[in-house]
C-alpha cells in the first residue's frame, strides 16, 4: 500500500471517505432480516453479521489499539472472534462456524461499530499521524472488499433458500426492454501492438502491495475481444455439450465438473420452459437477460469455453496493457444495477472493462519481481494466498467505483464460482 495523505485537506477528503463507506456497508444491509444476516450458505461466504463485525475489528486491531492513546476494547473476545485469517495477530475460530455465531446479536455488533467509527474520529480530529491514514485508507478499500463480498454470499444464501428470496426488486436497467441480441453488438476482437509494457500500480493514490513494484513486461502481438461473452453464447456452449466433453476441460476442471455435477453456471436452472437465471432481483429468464454477460463461472469453465470457442483467455498483463488509459467508467456498484448489463455500443473499441464480471485471466496469481509484503500482521493481507489462484481484473456490478483500477489484481482458487465472474475472449 501506498499513501501520500499529509495536508489537512487531505485528511478531511479520507474522513469523508471513511464515514462514506461506512455508511454503505449499512446500506447494503437494510434489505436485510437479522435472520438473513446469520446465514452461511456455502464454504466461501460469511454472514453478513459476521462482516458487520470483521470490517470493525479491522479498524479497531491494527489502528485504534496501536494509535490511540487510552483506547479500550470494546469486547476482550473480539480481537479472536472476528479475526480473518491473520495468524500472527490472533487464533480465529474456523471459518464454517460463522454462522453459529448467534452472540453477539445484532445490536452489539452495531454498537461495536459505532465504538469504533467514534474512536477513528477522535484520531483524525487530532491531526493523525501518516501511518494511521495508511492505515485508514486501506481499513477503507478492506471494507469496500467486503461489501462486495456481502452481496455475492447474500445471492448464494438467497439461491439456497427454497423460497428464492429477492434482495432488491425495484427497477433495474433492462435488456429485454429494447429486444437486444448479441447479434447486434457482435463480438470481434481488437489489436494490440504488444512490446515492451510497464504494468503494476502507477503510483497516484492507493493500491494494495500485491500491485507493486511496477516493472516491465513483454507481451506478444494480441487481440481481445470487445466485450464480454453472453449468457446467450455461453448456453450455446451448454447446448453443444460443453459440460460433457473432456478435451475442453482441464484435468482439475473436468474432476471438477464431475465431482460437482456441472452442467451449467452457478444460479441456472432448466425447466420445461428454459434455462432460469437467479439474481439479486430475483429469477428471471434467458430471454430477459440473455445478452447480459454470463456471470458466476469459475476459471475452469471460462477455460473451457475459450477453447471450444477456438480462442484463449488473457493474460493479465495484456488486460491491463489495454485497460490502463480506459477511463474508469462501467456498470460497477455505484450504478446500483446489482447484476451485470448488456454491452452497449458507446463508441469504444472495448467494452465492459470496468464492472459487470470480474474477468478470468491466464495468469497464475504469484508476486512480482521484487514484492515485498506489508510488514508485521498486514504482511498476511495478500502475500500469504500467492499459491492455487488465478488472477482476475476489472470489477463487477458489485465492487465499488472506489475500489477498481486498471492495476487491481484479485485472486480467486480455480474452482470458485460464487462470484461475479465473468469471460473475455483473446487470441494471436
Amino acid at each position: 500500500m501506498t499513501s501520500t495523505i499529509v495536508s489537512p485537506h487531505l485528511q478531511l477528503e479520507l474522513a469523508q471517505r471513511f464515514r462514506d463507506v461506512r455508511l454503505r456497508t449499512l446500506g447494503l444491509c437494510n434489505p436485510l432480516t437479522p435472520e438473513d444476516m446469520m446465514v452461511q450458505s456455502c464454504a466461501e461466504a460469511s454472514p453478513a453479521k459476521w462482516h458487520l463485525a470483521h470490517t470493525a475489528w479491522f479498524f479497531e486491531s491494527f489502528i485504534l489499539r496501536e494509535f490511540l492513546p487510552g483506547y479500550k476494547l470494546f469486547n476482550a473476545d473480539f480481537p479472536w472472534l472476528f479475526n480473518s485469517y491473520y495468524r500472527n495477530f490472533a487464533e480465529f475460530p474456523e471459518k464454517r462456524l460463522r454462522s453459529s455465531f448467534s452472540r453477539p446479536g445484532l445490536d452489539e455488533v452495531l454498537a461495536y461499530r459505532s465504538y469504533v467509527d467514534e474512536g477513528i474520529g477522535k484520531l483524525l480530529e487530532a491531526g493523525a499521524e501518516p501511518e494511521v491514514l495508511k492505515r485508514i485508507e486501506l481499513g477503507a478499500n478492506h471494507e469496500e472488499q467486503h461489501q462486495e463480498l456481502l452481496l455475492t454470499d447474500i445471492l448464494h444464501a438467497f439461491y439456497t433458500n427454497p423460497l428464492r428470496p429477492v434482495y432488491r426488486n425495484d427497477e433495474r436497467k433492462s435488456d429485454s426492454s429494447s429486444a437486444r441480441r448479441h447479434g447486434e453488438n457482435p463480438l470481434n476482437f481488437v489489436q494490440f501492438a504488444g512490446g515492451m509494457v510497464e504494468v503494476g500500480f502507477t503510483g497516484t493514490g492507493f493500491c494494495y502491495d500485491n500491485e507493486l513494484p511496477r516493472h516491465r513486461v513483454w507481451l506478444e502481438p494480441y487481440r481481445l475481444a470487445n466485450r464480454l461473452v453472453t449468457n446467450l453464447e455461453f448456453a450455446e456452449f451448454i447446448a453443444d455439450g460443453g459440460y460433457r466433453k473432456s478435451a475442453l476441460w482441464l484435468s482439475a476442471g473436468w474432476d471438477a465438473v464431475e465431482q460437482n455435477g456441472w452442467k451449467a453456471p452457478l444460479y441456472w436452472n432448466e425447466n420445461g420452459e428454459g434455462w432460469r437465471l437467479f439474481t439479486l432481483r430475483g429469477e428471471l429468464s434467458l430471454e430477459e437477460i440473455g445478452t447480459a454477460p454470463v456471470s458466476q463461472v469459475s476459471y475452469f469453465e471460462a477455460d473451457a469455453y475459450a477453447r471450444w470457442a477456438g480462442k484463449r483467455l488473457p493474460t493479465e498483463f495484456e488486460w491491463e496493457a489495454a485497460a490502463e488509459a480506459q477511463p474508469l467508467q462501467g456498470n460497477l456498484l455505484n450504478t446500483k444495477n446489482l447484476a451485470p448489463v448488456a454491452a452497449e455500443d458507446e463508441g469504444k473499441q472495448l467494452l465492459q472493462l470496468w464492472g459487470d464480471c470480474w474477468e478470468w485471466t491466464a495468469s497464475a496469481y504469484l508476486g512480482y519481481p521484487g514484492f515485498e509484503p506489508l510488514a508485521g500482521s498486514l504482511g498476511e493481507y495478500n502475500g500469504k494466498f500467492m499459491s492455487g489462484q488465478m488472477v482476475l481484473r476489472g470489477g463487477s456490478c458489485a465492487t465499488p467505483k472506489a475500489q477498481i483500477r486498471s492495476s487491481y489484481r484479485n485472486f480467486f482458487q480455480p474452482e470458485t464460482r460464487w462470484q461475479f465472474s465473468g469471460i473475455r475472449l483473446a487470441d494471436k
